[in-house]
């Protein structure tokens, strides 16, 4: 495995193509060390673009499976009246239905005013 100076970005940005945005992938296909790869995909915006593209295509791939099976457990608790598994519409809904309360839990940050602190004054209490 060489120096990086002796890659371009454009050999990069073939390698990303169907990698998955698998770094060691893409690195295996250059014949570079995963470092190398993982300082061209940060340091050349051509190569992050089309990195951040393959991880896109990747997540759209994903939510379209989970979208699917979804559909499909629908059409057989429909068609054949039986329970379906519904991992995948919760998980869809806690991870896509938030607006709509969908949430598995909560975690709120409490701040005062602008942001400052919170100033809390209970009545009958002596100053400590």
């Amino acid at each position: 495995m060489g120096r990086s100076n002796q890659y371009t970005a454009a050999q990069f940005i073939e390698a990303i193509k169907g990698s998955r945005g698998i770094v060691s992938t893409i690195a295996r296909r250059v014949g570079c060390h995963w470092n190398t790869a993982d300082k061209y995909i940060n340091e050349y915006p051509t190569v992050r673009a089309a990195y951040d593209a393959e991880k896109e295509a990747l997540l759209d791939l994903s939510e379209s499976v989970v979208a699917r099976n979804i559909e499909i457990a629908q059409q057989i608790q429909d068609n054949e009246g039986e329970m379906v598994d519904t991992a995948d519409a919760k998980w869809y809904l806690t991870m896509k239905g938030k607006g709509r309360g969908y949430i598995k839990s909560q975690h709120l940050e409490h701040t005062g005013e602008d942001g400052g602190e919170i100033v809390v004054k209970i009545s009958g209490v002596d100053n400590v």
